[in-house]
């Protein structure tokens, strides 16, 4: 009688993500792994809808760590504060092989510097900004990391000096999408589909993936539209969201005076950027989204006005826009904090949607950054790590 030899052991990657942009990144770089494993791999720790398609049973929901300024997080301190010791007895007790932690700072460290000295590797991906703000921070980081994962080219020299291993992989959101002409396609099938007629203008709008985002934005988008309406009347609003602020997203809509198209499938969501002339959208990640499908945008912010304020005490740059960031010039209009004001916004979007030639200059400015961050490069983002 024969005995069937058992396999390797599987590699055990604890993973953890907080925000729907790591859940993003997360998922791609499992899928990644499991394929330079073969297979021979497991997950565990805390992500979301992505993460869990890719075969994580997140230990709690994502949505708990989805936190953003100093008068959101304040609140909800205690609670965050027990997930992290949970967090770190669970790796403690596993063992996994190593721990990845996907952006989310506030709660990533915290787990970081609890299990210090366990033995067990700790990956960071994406770097805590200290370009921006902060730079003393490289200096923290490195004394509980093993090794950290940029997203920016730039990045590596302000934690190599702390003796911190650092590897630029580029943007795992360039990887996610196709040329620009396909993905313009599957936007005009994207408003055939919803019965938006060809010519009819259409506006993107994304008022954040946060809660404080929607809540903050939404009104004052809403009357952005309305201004804009009296000069397009038959405007067009396709509005991608995530589902942790869908029902949200949903009630705002409600009340906006336009036709509004919410679109809670990630599978439509670069189609439906693409399929605008122009996109009014809060800061963040999907700047970069914007830029993959060559969409001209308006980028908007508003915040708790103390939050805001440590902001700007903190803060070591001229501009919140990656694309203006990298350019270093500001190419991106960005209404913030007072500037972002419904006649305002309603006036640079009607600029960008009236006037093709305006947003010209910004994608040529799309096209260079992208290709920085590693589009059309040798090999993907997020299969850049595992070779590191």
């Amino acid at each position: 009688m024969s005995a069937t030899l058992p396999g390797p052991r599987p590699v055990h990657v604890f993973i953890i993500a907080g925000e729907p942009s790591g859940d993003a990144l997360g998922a791609r770089l499992m899928a990644s792994l499991k394929h330079e494993a073969q297979g021979n791999i497991r997950f565990s720790g805390v992500g979301g809808p992505l993460m869990t398609a890719e075969g994580l049973a997140s230990e709690f929901p994502m949505g708990e760590l989805t936190l953003l300024g100093v008068m959101e997080v304040l609140p909800k301190a205690a609670h965050v504060l027990r997930r992290v010791r949970e967090v770190a007895a669970r790796i403690i007790a596993s063992r996994p092989d190593v721990v990845v932690t996907v952006d989310a700072p506030a709660f990533s460290f915290r787990v970081g510097k609890k299990i210090k000295g366990q033995g067990i590797p700790h990956v960071h991906y994406v770097a805590p900004t200290v370009w921006a703000w902060r730079p003393r921070r490289a200096k923290m980081v490195a004394r509980f990391l093993s090794h950290l994962l940029v997203l920016f080219p730039f990045e590596p020299p302000y934690f190599e000096v702390h003796g911190l291993k650092t590897t630029f992989v580029g943007h795992s959101v360039v990887e996610g999408a196709a040329e620009v002409a396909a993905l313009k396609a599957a936007g005009a099938a994207l408003c055939q589909r919803l019965g938006i007629a060809d010519g009819r203008p259409v506006l993107v709008v994304l008022p954040g993936s946060r809660s404080s985002e929607v809540r903050y934005l939404g009104p004052i988008f809403g009357e952005a539209l309305a201004k804009l309406s009296r000069t397009m009347p038959d405007l067009a609003v396709l509005v991608p969201t995530v589902p942790n602020v869908a029902r949200l997203v949903r009630e705002a809509t409600a009340a906006w005076p336009v036709e509004t198209f919410l679109l809670e499938d990630a599978r439509d969501k670069l189609p439906a950027m693409a399929a605008g002339r122009a996109a009014l959208a809060a800061s963040g990640t999907v700047a970069l989204e914007l830029a993959l499908t060559e969409t001209p945008m308006v980028i908007a912010y508003r915040a708790n006005p103390l939050s805001a304020l440590v902001f700007r005490l903190m803060v070591k740059v001229r501009f919140a826009n990656l694309i203006n960031i990298m350019e270093d010039r500001a190419i991106v209009p960005e209404l913030l904090q007072e500037k972002c004001k419904p006649e305002a916004l309603a006036e640079a979007v009607a600029q960008l949607m009236l006037d093709p030639a305006a947003g010209r200059e910004q994608i040529d400015a799309m096209r260079r950054v992208t290709a920085a961050l590693g589009r059309g490069g040798p090999a993907p983002p997020s299969g850049r790590p595992r070779r590191s």
